[in-house]
């Protein structure tokens, strides 16, 4: 079914109540794009919990002051604003806001958010530059079609690139199986702070952007929190779908396209399918 609509893929859906888990190529690595921001506001939170910052703070962002260029929230603002740290980790998380994303990596850098993975047993996800350096990368700034072509035909069978924010040794990348093991120590017991990764579910929770696996995980009987993180023909979605009768999967799918288009409804589409494919699955053994 991928390789018919053009997509290839990291897949891994694992109940957490039991930890049995079925994917798809489960240990690929991708770069991640703005699925970084879930260790990032994990990490930032952490500083937060600590006393290291304040989530009061305000912090100037837009134009003329932090900015980085993105498709919606504080990057559209015309106009310089004062947003609180506590309000810039919202807007990151849940309109997958670029500029509120590079205000808190000035706060708390790549290589502390790195380090934070590290010191709480998370291996597998790489955090290695800001935002700003994914909308500022030569193919993003040619913009459509030609951008994607480029995209696509500079990746090499061993997932390096030309641009260093598409190469999975240069860029921050990460597999389904290391999100997955993300998710899981947010929701289940573990090294970090329960308060840290309550906040980090309540602004999944609150994700807006909701084209993607949403469809086919959010009815009256469950609940969807998640991430979404897409670059030019990289389309990805993590999260978590909770279910009345108690049942808590943790759902990862990362994904490229071969197909040189902006707007691909169909991936989306198909993305959702495989996931819940292998959701039920895993649900009716």
């Amino acid at each position: 079914m991928l390789d018919e609509g053009g997509l290839r893929g990291s897949f891994l859906v694992r109940d957490l109540r039991t930890g049995e888990e079925i994917g798809i190529d489960p240990d690929d690595e991708y770069t991640t794009a703005s699925l970084v921001k879930i260790p990032l506001a994990a990490a930032t939170l952490d500083r937060v919990r600590r006393g290291e910052l304040d989530g009061a703070m305000r912090l100037t962002v837009g134009p003329g002051a932090r900015h980085s260029p993105g498709p919606t929230g504080t990057s559209r603002f015309r106009h310089p604003a004062e947003i609180a740290v506590d309000d810039l980790l919202l807007l990151t998380m849940t309109v997958s806001d670029n500029t509120a994303g590079d205000a808190l990596f000035e706060l708390t850098p790549p290589a502390m958010v790195a380090a934070y993975l590290d010191d709480h047993g998370l291996r597998g996800i790489s955090v290695r530059h800001t935002l700003r350096d994914l909308t500022d990368s030569p193919v993003q700034a040619l913009g459509g079609h030609l951008a994607h072509v480029l995209a696509i035909e500079g990746a090499t069978a061993g997932r390096g690139h030309p641009v260093p924010e598409l190469d999975v040794t240069r860029g921050s990348s990460g597999s389904a199986r290391a999100f997955v093991d993300l998710l899981a120590a947010l929701w289940r017991p573990s090294k970090i702070d329960p308060w840290v990764a309550g906040r980090v579910r309540e602004l999944m929770g609150d994700n807006v952007l909701r084209q993607r696996l949403a469809p086919d995980f959010t009815s009256d009987l469950t609940t969807w929190s998640s991430k979404t993180g897409t670059m030019l023909n990289l389309r990805h979605e993590v999260g978590v779908v909770e279910h009345a009768g108690g049942q808590v999967y943790a759902v990862a799918a990362l994904t490229e396209s071969r197909v040189a288009a902006v707007r691909q409804p169909g991936a989306e589409a198909l993305m959702a399918q495989v996931a819940r494919a292998l959701r039920d699955e895993i649900r009716s053994r």
